[in-house]
């Protein structure tokens, strides 16, 4: 490869596995998976190293990085992308952006402007004002919120099952798979076995199927929760609508949202009622395109 050729590197940092793509005179030349343990975005130099790593480790004989793009998990707010950035330009001597990850949907779905919704554990939507400025909601983790990602559903499914047992219902086909998946005996249990999670996104979240099945086998419960997780997403978009951002395309990403059409057209029609103007649109290719995008952008 010659030292002329632009060489532009694009990183999907997600809360499981990371995958890097890299385009050299745009052509693919990389593009790897692999696991994001390590990633630690709340210490921005060891963000930054680890980062650099995965860039050297998978570039080509010879190939020096002309941009990065970085679209990070747990990015939360503009000064903490920051930080990450200048030590990672420092690191890679070229020009470089970092970003939360769900700010990748919008440029991967060849899109300048609009939101950026995902559901996947977690929950969040972002988009940015006239002015440029990122604004995020939600993401608040499966305790105090996440609503509609797996893990939140997940809690919320909980929680219906504890209100219909203090209502004097026999279990239906919800608690009888939480109970199962908890190994416990009864109801009163779910309480003390859910607070024994050590990471409560992934262990709760994992158990998200089980909601959509006892849908399926007919539990009110669990239409229910389906129902109001997308509520709750097409909420979020309501709430960027109300701070100012451009809502009229909604780029929805996710594992757990575009696997699960039941849940993805609960938010689709609760989102026609509240914003009529706003197209949702699944994303049909990996967000690491996004961070491509957003390289190739820096040149």
């Amino acid at each position: 490869m010659q030292d002329s050729t632009p060489y532009v590197v694009g990183i999907d940092v997600g809360g499981t596995k990371t995958r890097l793509r890299a385009l050299a005179g745009g052509e693919r030349v990389a593009d790897h998976v692999r696991a994001s343990g390590g990633w630690r975005p709340h210490d921005p130099a060891a963000a930054a190293d680890w980062l650099a790593a995965l860039v050297d480790d998978t570039r080509p004989a010879g190939a020096r990085p002309s941009a990065v793009a970085v679209g990070g998990h747990a990015c939360e707010t503009p000064r903490q992308c920051a930080a990450i950035r200048a030590a990672l330009q420092r690191r890679l001597g070229a020009p470089a952006l970092v970003v939360g990850d769900a700010e990748l949907l919008v440029p991967a779905a060849g899109l300048d402007k609009g939101v950026g919704l995902v559901a996947g554990t977690g929950s969040v939507a972002v988009g940015r004002l006239p002015d440029g400025t990122p604004v995020q909601v939600g993401g608040w983790g499966a305790v105090l919120g996440d609503e509609g990602g797996a893990a939140g559903l997940v809690r919320e499914a909980a929680r219906a099952v504890w209100a219909a047992h203090d209502r004097g219902e026999e279990p239906d086909a919800l608690a009888a798979g939480l109970l199962a998946a908890f190994g416990v005996p009864e109801v009163p249990a779910l309480g003390a076995a859910l607070e024994t999670a050590r990471d409560v996104s992934a262990e709760w979240g994992r158990h998200a199927p089980l909601v959509f099945a006892a849908a399926g086998a007919g539990s009110p419960l669990a239409r229910a929760v389906i129902t109001e997780g997308g509520r709750a997403l097409a909420a979020l978009v309501v709430r960027l609508a109300r701070r100012g951002v451009v809502v009229d395309d909604v780029v929805v990403a996710g594992s757990t949202v575009l696997a699960q059409p039941a849940l993805y057209e609960a938010f689709a029609s609760s989102l026609a009622t509240d914003l009529p103007g706003a197209r949702p649109r699944p994303l049909r290719v990996p967000p690491v395109e996004g961070a491509v995008a957003l390289a190739r952008s820096l040149l």
